[in-house]
């Protein structure tokens, strides 16, 4: 029997994240795995997660910014 965890990364290439990002945020949950208990490792990750996000906007972000209201 298979066990684990799969994680899809449609989601995060569609934002434009390649191999190095998807390290990246595979370590993050292996830290917040590991610690899971800890609240400031937590509060720790999703700062560095925000930051992060922030460089990869959604593409319909971009097209909704770029609209006039």
């Amino acid at each position: 029997d298979p066990s684990g965890v799969r994680i899809g990364t449609p989601a995060l290439t569609t934002r434009g994240m390649g191999v190095t990002e998807m390290k990246r945020v595979g370590d993050w949950i292996f830290q917040a795995l590991s610690n899971a208990d800890d609240q400031q490792v937590h509060a720790k990750i999703r700062g560095e997660v925000r930051e992060f996000c922030d460089q990869f906007p959604v593409p319909a972000g971009k097209v909704a910014a770029a609209e006039p209201v």
